[in-house]
């Protein structure tokens, strides 16, 4: 197995946002596309290539098949039908678990024997999806949960502050989706909670605003979606923080979806929670002693993502 080696995938508007982001940081030194058109992944390949020379490292990108899989460290599985516009994430449940069945069999048959970092929607389905057909250990198939959806409200908060949004520690918990929620008892900007901010008179943000905001969050991709049909830039880097925890061997906290046994109560299910990440995967689900509001969010989410998952044949 080598350590630095990632294969993509799915060569569409998710899988190279991946991809020239890993290069952009330079992520990793070996990185293999496949697509079901491989003349596309090759152009992706020859294209990302030409780019090397204003990289910080040097990699090796080319255009593989899932022979390639046996050694690589990670595969990100960024292939499956895409969002559109009116459509909810679970709205593309049986085609995306259709194509994620196609996937996990031709990894298998590789001998692959790393972590498996999923993206297509519904993401927390699509990870239990990859997890109980591989037969992987669970915390080696991880799902990009609320990482994203994390960053945008740090964006966000940070915006409403006038703070780098990098100085914003929140996380936004449950599916990836329209029953995700926000931690709020969990959040701060700097040291202070979010809370104590809000409760100030001369604060730019009050708590009749962390609702409007939550709100704005879990909602924004849709309004991504009507104004240039798909979102793939922040899903990209998104996918690339995990990648670098994975293989840097960070143990980050970050929002992906882990599998839950016993956590918040619940079993056998992928959700979004804040996770110890590292170079196995998913070291550690954090616990997080939510309020009652935030408790029952959570169940409530859980509870969506196991009647869809009941409706699945896998």
């Amino acid at each position: 197995m080598k350590k630095n080696k990632v294969v993509i995938v799915g060569t569409g508007m998710v899988g190279m946002s991946y991809a020239y982001s890993m290069v952009n940081q330079g992520t990793c030194e070996e990185l293999v596309l496949i697509d079901l058109d491989k003349k596309r992944a090759e152009g992706e390949a020859i294209d990302l290539n030409h780019g090397l020379s204003f990289a910080p490292r040097k990699m090796n990108i080319y255009a593989g098949d899932y022979s390639d899989c046996k050694d690589a460290y990670l595969i990100c599985i960024t292939a499956g039908a895409i969002q559109l516009e009116g459509e909810t994430r679970l709205d593309l449940l049986h085609k995306n678990t259709k194509i994620m069945k196609s996937i996990v069999n031709e990894i298998k048959k590789s001998g692959f024997d790393g972590i498996i970092l999923v993206a297509a929607n519904p993401v927390d389905i699509m990870t239990y999806v990859c997890w109980k057909l591989s037969g992987y250990d669970k915390s080696k198939v991880i799902g990009s949960g609320t990482t994203l959806d994390s960053a945008r409200l740090m964006y966000t908060l940070g915006e409403r502050l006038d703070v780098n949004p990098k100085d914003i520690n929140a996380y936004v918990i449950g599916e990836h989706g329209d029953s995700q929620f926000v931690a709020w008892s969990y959040a701060l900007c700097g040291v202070q909670p979010i809370y104590q901010i809000a409760s100030r008179k001369d604060s730019k943000i009050r708590f009749e605003d962390l609702e409007k905001i939550e709100d704005e969050v879990r909602n924004i991709a849709y309004k991504i979606i009507e104004c240039k049909k798909s979102t793939y830039y922040g899903i990209g880097m998104a996918l690339t923080r995990i990648t670098k925890a994975i293989l840097e061997n960070e143990n980050s906290v970050l929002t992906v979806s882990s599998y839950l046994n016993g956590e918040y109560g619940h079993d056998d299910v992928y959700i979004a929670v804040p996770s110890i990440v590292n170079e196995n995967g998913v070291r550690e689900v954090i616990h997080l002693p939510l309020d009652n509001e935030e408790k029952e969010k959570l169940d409530k989410s859980v509870e969506i993502m196991k009647e869809n998952i009941n409706k699945l044949d896998i």
